[in-house]
């Protein structure tokens, strides 16, 4: 193999011709879905992942665009009640949530039929349907868009990480020294922006799949409305014997998981 053909690149190469037929159709479910103002939703089929990390790969290179730049020295806080949260010069961590990775694999060892098994589960913003961050955000820079995304204006975000503590799964991370604060407060606002998932709404909005969609080797995810994701999932674990997250914790979210075992089983 020549070694400026990369791993990724192979990978991609030989997902594309078999994905383009099937994300034709997907869009045109989606979009149909998105005209109708009806929420859109997400199933990861926990036992196709193979924990390769495209998506997370995808994931930051499309949205590098919108990841941050902080300036240098941080301004100091009064009180110094807010910490610094610096990831700026660990863009390259992948197995959390940071500023600039909005995705990772998190991997689970489990029984299966009485076996030993590893299992990899891709991880981001869960999308609620009624989204803590979305309604107790003070500025009112966590929005919900009609088809259900949940995203964070980076523009108007203080960075007070209302948000992260609102939700049950940590999932807002913040990074000092970049946003509105710098030129409004920058000794007693929120230290920074918070940055998330925002499932490519961008993309969406044009008619494409999410990124990490379109990276996948192994179809891990199906995109459409969110009733027909539902019931897709009934399927899915009816067939396979495995369990449903996500149609209704936490009042319900965009982000389905079809797990071959209990949940409570995947904790870290």
């Amino acid at each position: 193999m020549s070694p400026n053909f990369s791993r990724r690149s192979f990978l991609k190469a030989g997902v594309t011709a078999a994905c383009s037929v099937a994300a034709t159709s997907t869009i045109a479910r989606t979009a149909q879905a998105m005209d109708g103002g009806e929420p859109i939703a997400t199933m990861i089929d926990i036992s196709k992942c193979i924990g390769c990390e495209e998506c997370v790969f995808a994931c930051k290179e499309v949205n590098a665009k919108k990841q941050p730049e902080p300036k240098k020295p941080f301004p100091k806080m009064y009180p110094n009640r807010v910490p610094v949260q610096d990831w700026s010069q660990k863009r390259d961590v992948t197995d959390r949530l940071t500023p600039y990775t909005w995705l990772y694999i998190q991997s689970a060892t489990v029984k299966i039929n009485g076996k030993e098994q590893d299992l990899t589960i891709p991880r981001r913003c869960m999308h609620c349907v009624n989204p803590p961050c979305v309604k107790l955000c003070p500025w009112g820079a966590a929005q919900q868009l009609d088809n259900g995304i949940s995203k964070i204006d980076s523009d108007i975000c203080l960075g007070g990480s209302k948000c992260n503590k609102v939700c049950p799964w940590d999932i807002p991370q913040r990074q000092t020294g970049v946003g509105i604060y710098l030129d409004l407060m920058p000794a007693f606002a929120g230290n920074g922006v918070m940055y998330k998932c925002d499932r490519c709404y961008d993309k969406i909005a044009d008619g494409e799949l999410p990124a990490c969609i379109t990276a996948c080797p192994e179809d891990v995810q199906t995109i459409g409305p969110r009733d027909e994701i539902i019931k897709q999932a009934h399927q899915l674990a009816k067939a396979t014997n495995g369990y449903i997250y996500g149609e209704h914790e936490n009042g319900g979210t965009n982000t389905i998981y079809v797990s071959p075992v209990p949940f409570d089983q995947l904790n870290d």
